[in-house]
């Protein structure tokens, strides 16, 4: 996305694309490319849950990938006790632009099932097969439907036309929607965007957030139940949803989106094999179309010399005296207050 914002990286995004179809034969395809965040899931999980316990509370953690559930099976195999549910983000096409939708605690049973279920549909939705497909959802009461940063612009349709195709999509399919996310990682005049769209089509909000780097979630439920089935019920049936926000939330959001960047290439010697350098942890089809870290892709095993100068200059931000002043500048401090003011007429 900064590559088609800004004229400069556009420039050298361009370069190297063209590089690497003359010196290796092979496009750069970013449509099937991925990059996963640094922590395997147990870190992650362990993040969520200590952040939790320092408030002197009970953690209830349910973390979500992309269109799979490898990472939430994992960890109920190495801590079935901590019983974390098996969810998912699911991305759901809808006309120019793509929503994702969580899919909290599916059954153990029929997880896999269900998995295909959506990824057949992600792949090649057909008319008709979103309202049966949520319609199921809803029908089984363990399960939670939550509409994630409904207002992020993700294909960059322009503002307009994605609010219209929000409210669109609500008026389709929202009957089978549980909650509204507001989510910790953006800022908060998209969420409070999110909480105006969920008080005109009376829904419930909830807490969520998108993991980019090692910083813990920026908000949390609150609540009385005593399992994720509980919490469940306490959504979907009682409307309940009480969303505590966290000291970090109040950092400017560009600051946190540049320390999310900087988490993003840092090397981590400690983490497990796989997830310690940057080109270890994103993801491009080889020439036979098989997704491989690109640090098997590399040619010599080293990341082209201009893609370094990149990362250096990203890591050169995160540095003093540059990070003191850009927090400066990137100060939020007055719209926050007035944002939350607001929200409480």
């Amino acid at each position: 996305m900064m590559g088609e914002r800004y004229c400069l990286m556009r420039r050298l995004m361009r370069r190297l694309e063209q590089r690497a179809q003359a010196n290796h034969g092979r496009r750069v395809d970013y449509v099937r490319s991925y990059w996963t965040p640094p922590m395997p899931p147990k870190l992650a999980f362990d993040l969520e849950r200590e952040q939790i316990e320092k408030l002197g509370l009970a953690p209830m953690v349910s973390l979500t990938d992309h269109d799979n559930i490898k990472a939430p099976l994992l960890l109920q195999t190495l801590a079935p006790e901590r019983c974390s549910p098996i969810s998912v983000e699911w991305s759901v096409p809808y006309g120019p632009q793509s929503f994702h939708l969580g899919i909290h605690n599916l059954p153990g049973d029929a997880a896999c099932d269900w998995m295909e279920i959506l990824a057949r549909y992600t792949a090649q939705p057909a008319e008709g097969q979103l309202q049966q497909i949520l319609a199921a959802l809803d029908a089984d009461a363990r399960i939670l439907v939550v509409f994630n940063h409904p207002m992020w612009d993700l294909y960059r349709v322009g503002e307009k036309e994605h609010v219209q195709l929000v409210n669109s999509f609500l008026g389709e399919y929202g009957r089978w929607i549980h909650a509204m996310e507001l989510n910790g990682l953006r800022n908060w005049k998209e969420n409070h965007e999110a909480l105006r769209l969920a008080g005109r089509w009376n829904m419930v909000l909830i807490s969520g957030g998108d993991r980019h780097g090692v910083e813990p979630n920026a908000n949390i439920n609150l609540t009385r139940a005593e399992s994720f089935q509980e919490f469940v019920h306490e959504i979907r049936c009682e409307k309940q949803s009480t969303i505590l926000f966290l000291p970090q939330y109040a950092q400017p959001w560009k600051h946190r989106i540049l320390q999310s960047a900087l988490d993003a290439v840092r090397y981590y010697p400690h983490f497990p094999a796989g997830s310690q350098r940057w080109d270890e942890r994103v993801y491009h089809p080889d020439i036979n179309g098989v997704p491989q870290p690109l640090s098997a892709l590399w040619p010599d095993g080293h990341p082209p010399r201009a893609m370094r100068w990149g990362i250096a200059g990203v890591q050169l931000m995160g540095m003093k005296p540059f990070s003191g002043g850009l927090r400066v500048a990137w100060s939020q401090t007055s719209e926050l207050p007035l944002s939350l003011e607001e929200s409480e007429l």
